[in-house]
């Protein structure tokens, strides 16, 4: 993998092909593998890029001291693409919501489109089943591990992802998600950081609907079936955006890039490809 340095430490990142830049999250106890499926997918003529986020499956602790709250990751998003000196950025947006925020602080200047897959919006925050695992997890000494291990077990791990994708998700996949909080507490001391920031809910609402402010072409790409976030979110973002266009993944559970990734690759590709103001 390659890596940058930002205010908060060094990003490890995956980088494949040149061109306009495309920038692709993902979310807490995950990392940029969840995009595996599509990536041969997209389009040729663009420079995908995959920064491995502080959100518990990084393999490089941030420094000691930084900020990790949920406005610290916006800012650390914010530094990652200034770091690469990344200029009309398309932002794909999935799982994590911290990322719709840069236009809320500020800090959306190097973004020109997005893509927005299903993500914690407005209150959402933290979402779901699973949110209110880790919830609970961040309160018990060594309870984020806790969580970790019960992942790397197929029935227990159901539980956590059964709401978040479709098929069960092989070990392959999952273990290097869990490996580096097991192994390096300055990565669980990360996650906590974040984790246990304040998550004020009227806040929350105003810097998602800040978003009206964005102008740039944007995808919502949602999955409706979904019981993690809303589907009544993706119709929300759609009206709250200037200049949105709404498409749907059907069958699909949050994870739609593992569910479908051949008609998330299709639809990512289309907006890629389609000309200014489609």
């Amino acid at each position: 993998m390659r890596e940058v340095r930002v205010s908060a430490g060094v990003v490890e990142y995956e980088e494949a092909g040149a061109g306009p830049p495309v920038v692709l999250l993902h979310g807490l106890l995950m990392d940029h593998t969840v995009w595996d499926r599509v990536m041969p997918l997209l389009p040729e003529g663009f420079r995908y890029l995959r920064p491995l986020l502080p959100l518990g499956s990084h393999r490089r602790p941030m420094d000691a001291g930084a900020d990790l709250t949920l406005r610290g990751q916006v800012r650390l998003l914010a530094d990652f693409m200034d770091a690469l000196d990344l200029d009309a950025v398309t932002l794909v947006h999935a799982d994590w919501g911290g990322s719709l925020f840069l236009t809320a602080h500020g800090l959306d200047r190097r973004v020109a489109r997005k893509v927005i897959l299903p993500c914690e919006a407005f209150d959402n925050f933290p979402p779901g089943l699973p949110g209110k695992m880790l919830t609970v997890a961040k309160h018990v000494p060594s309870g984020m591990k806790l969580a970790a291990r019960q992942m790397r077990i197929a029935p227990l791990r159901r539980l956590m992802y059964g709401q978040m994708v479709r098929r069960p998700l092989p070990d392959a996949l999952v273990r290097p998600w869990m490996e580096p909080i097991l192994t390096d507490p300055a990565i669980e001391r990360d996650l906590l950081a974040y984790c246990r920031s304040p998550f004020d809910k009227q806040e929350l609402i105003r810097d998602t609907e800040a978003l009206r402010r964005f102008t740039g072409d944007v995808l919502v790409l949602w999955s409706p079936d979904n019981r993690v976030m809303p589907a009544e979110h993706g119709r929300r973002l759609t009206e709250l955006l200037p200049a949105a266009h709404y498409a749907e993944v059907p069958g699909a559970y949050v994870l739609s890039m593992l569910d479908e990734p051949e008609t998330v690759a299709r639809e990512i590709g289309r907006f890629l490809t389609s000309p200014a103001g489609w």
